[in-house]
């Protein structure tokens, strides 16, 4: 594992554990050149999935960039971070067993809008506006106000 400090190829593991949902393996790790320390999660990989975007491109799925969409939507809440983890864990699973090998985003953004509206109304309403491109004020206040009365009442 190449060291995230100073580019050298070889580090050594110094603890392993498994993370609280069982899905990862958390490595301590220790580069050899300059002794730097760092973390490092193994997890289980069934099959490669791509993504469709909307304007017709297509790469890998990206498990980084799903949990920093999550994280910013619950950014500030009082949600600890380990059930983010399992969220994103569930995601990544549905996607994998799912048989195909393709998905569209929006797909998954419908995946993250419902695992997201029984965790936490505002994550799930910051988590909306950017999914559905909220243009106007107005539409964001149209959609808090069918989530719990979060809107004008």
């Amino acid at each position: 594992m190449r060291c995230p400090y100073c580019g050298h190829e070889d580090s050594q593991v110094k603890d392993s554990r498994p993370t609280e949902d069982g899905a990862a393996i958390r490595r301590r790790r220790q580069c050899e050149d300059c002794g730097a320390r760092f973390t490092t999660f193994e997890r289980i990989q069934l099959r490669e999935v791509g993504v469709s975007k909307a304007d017709g491109r297509r790469e890998p799925f990206d498990r980084e960039k799903l949990m920093r969409s999550v994280q910013i939507a619950c950014r500030k809440r009082p949600i600890d971070g380990a059930r983010i983890e399992r969220l994103v864990s569930g995601i990544q699973r549905q996607l994998e067993t799912s048989g195909e090998s393709e998905v569209k985003a929006e797909q998954i953004g419908a995946m993250v809008m419902e695992a997201l509206k029984g965790f936490d109304n505002v994550a799930y309403i910051r988590f909306a506006s950017v999914y559905r491109d909220f243009t106007e004020a107005k539409d964001f206040e149209d959609f808090a106000s069918q989530v719990g009365g979060l809107g004008k009442g």
